[in-house]
């Protein structure tokens, strides 16, 4: 239902060509901006340092206190894999630091909701924490911070998200994207943030000689592997030092060296580790790792996370697979429903006068599935979209997901400002929003919303491209050139995974699990013939002259009983 251009990447001709590298991923990094192999380092040396993240010093000076003090420290943390990873650093690394007294608390998104709310606090405090810090969230918690301060309850916040016009008046907040934070990576995950902090923690208690030869300084590179898994998974634009996080986490996993519950993980979703790539974290890992915290309690995730048992690990990973089955079951429900709603409103329209955004409600939805239903959505109109469900105090909460060119935050802060009554609490980054409303709201809301987005996005933008690194030549069909693509990343968002285009003669094809299409094909002028599959395709797309297609597709390997040969996947197909 969406428009589909085919562009090649700009090829910035003042950039030089890289010495020693493939023609090919020379070609791929020039796309990327890739001036020289530094820029491509990952060592840990080059890693940002933390002097300049605003509030770090009082941040560090609180922690350090508490764990020399043998205070009462409660991590609490968000119900998604950058929370579930965050929340499992900052336990890990206070324990190895020495601290005695550490606990962590995640709220239950359908009891408490997102973040230190006054209702989160209030729970917390029958734990008698002496200080609270906050993992991927507590930037927006101006009210639990103020509950925790009546409490008498120290309170350092640690986040990513965007600030408001007001911050919480915690002991200390460190989030990059705060308020005249001079600290260069803004793109920087929760993960990332909470293992910074702990990085100066460590620098401070070394300092102090708190190390000793029975209480031993910690390596914090055994936490990378946590680091590099909320990183992909919260889905943050990898810049050069989210890269080195994410590189120096995967070179640990295939190294053997992860902890025990991501190792199960990979294993249960059938992901080999010794060649685990961002993408399996991001597919395979995240999306089990999530489950827990869509359809129940994040807290089994990062229990899994969290021990050094290989067998409870493997258990907890079973659960977590069972748990994205159904996760997976209601999403397909949800979409049906969705699609039947959609189609109400395209049936009356030509597919170029479609919204510019995309707003849905259906009272039986789930709350913990709705920002899945918003990405589907969006991958299929290449409209921002936001999707609610009714939750149980009678609200409706809503999952919004942007398409480049929109910041959400911002356009539901702009929508907020111009009709303050009708949304109660919003909070969340560029391409992702959360937020919350009265059910009889929702007619306002999403003729306000439709209206803000018309004002800051063209018909251009609403146009979806697909950007490729350009044809293959014959000789570039080979197992070795995929596997060397494979491993040159890390690739992620803002760093997308290599892309090519070609035409191809169709030689066969089939549908194989009721959905997928697998095809032969032949390079234009060549007798080369490659395997391709293409997933949640058919053979309708082929159109009716299917012997011709242009491919969008990626270099991949496929392993079957040992055996390696070269595969296509392909990410968009069109007759020719």
């Amino acid at each position: 239902m969406k428009t589909v251009l085919i562009e090649r990447h700009a090829n910035d001709e003042s950039i030089a060509a890289v010495a020693g590298v493939h023609p090919v991923l020379q070609s791929i990094y020039r796309h990327r901006k890739v001036g020289s192999l530094d820029d491509v380092d990952n060592q840990l040396s080059k890693l940002l340092s933390f002097d300049s993240l605003a509030g770090i010093n009082d941040a560090v000076e609180v922690i350090v206190d508490a764990i020399k003090q043998n205070k009462k420290i409660l991590v609490v943390g968000d119900f998604d894999a950058d929370g579930a990873t965050s929340t499992a650093v900052a336990v890990r690394t206070l324990r190895l630091f020495g601290a005695s007294h550490v606990d962590y608390l995640v709220p239950n998104r359908f009891d408490f909701g997102y973040g230190l709310t006054v209702e989160l606090v209030e729970y917390a405090a029958q734990l008698k924490p002496d200080l609270i810090i906050t993992v991927d969230n507590g930037i927006s918690s101006i009210e639990g911070v103020q509950a925790a301060n009546k409490q008498e309850i120290d309170v350092v916040v640690t986040d990513h998200h965007l600030a408001a016009d007001n911050l919480p008046a915690a002991r200390a907040i460190v989030n990059p994207n705060q308020p005249a934070c001079t600290f260069p990576s803004k793109s920087i995950a929760g993960v990332g943030v909470i293992f910074y902090v702990m990085m100066a923690v460590r620098a401070s208690l070394r300092q102090s000689v708190w190390f000793t030869a029975a209480r031993k300084e910690p390596n914090l590179a055994k936490v990378l592997d946590l680091v590099a898994l909320g990183t992909v998974a919260d889905v943050v634009p990898l810049d050069k030092n989210n890269r080195i996080l994410v590189d120096q986490g995967l070179k640990r996993i295939r190294a053997g060296e992860c902890c025990p519950g991501i190792a199960a993980l990979l294993k249960v979703a059938g992901r080999n580790q010794a060649n685990c790539v961002s993408s399996d974290l991001g597919f395979a890992v995240g999306p089990r790792l999530n489950a827990a915290g869509r359809l129940e309690d994040m807290s089994l995730g990062i229990d899994c996370l969290l021990s050094d048992d290989s067998r409870f690990c493997k258990q907890i990973a079973e659960q977590l697979h069972e748990l994205n089955s159904q996760r997976r079951s209601i999403e397909t429900d949800m979409l049906e429903q969705a699609m039947v709603l959609l189609d109400k409103v395209i049936s009356a329209l030509d597919v170029s006068e479609l919204p510019s955004a995309i707003v849905i409600y259906h009272e039986d939805w789930h709350q913990g599935v709705i920002g899945i239903l918003a990405s589907r959505i969006k991958e299929q109109f290449h409209r921002p979209v936001i999707a609610f469900a009714k939750s149980d105090n009678g609200e409706i909460k809503g999952s919004a997901r942007s398409i480049k060119g929109l910041n959400i935050r911002d356009a539901l802060d702009l929508l907020d400002k111009t009709h303050p009554s009708i949304i109660k609490k919003f909070g969340g980054h560029a391409m992702a929003a959360g937020l919350s409303m009265d059910e009889a709201d929702f007619a306002a809301f999403k003729a306000g919303f439709v209206s803000v987005v018309d004002g800051l996005l063209s018909k251009d933008d609403l146009v979806n491209v697909l950007f490729t690194d350009g044809e293959l030549a014959e000789a570039d069909f080979n197992i070795q050139l995929a596997d060397l693509l494979r491993y040159s990343g890390p690739w992620g968002q803002q760093f997308p995974e290599p892309l090519f285009d070609n035409c191809f003669n169709v030689m066969e094809w089939r549908i194989v699990g009721e959905k997928h299409l697998k095809l032969k094909l032949q390079p234009e002028n060549s007798t080369l013939q490659i395997d391709a599959i293409a997933f949640n395709t058919t053979n309708e797309q082929l159109g009716q002259n299917s012997d011709k297609i242009r491919a969008v597709y990626k270099l991949d390997v496929n392993e079957f009983r040992n055996n390696k040969t070269l595969q296509l996947m392909i990410e968009y197909l069109e007759p020719v």
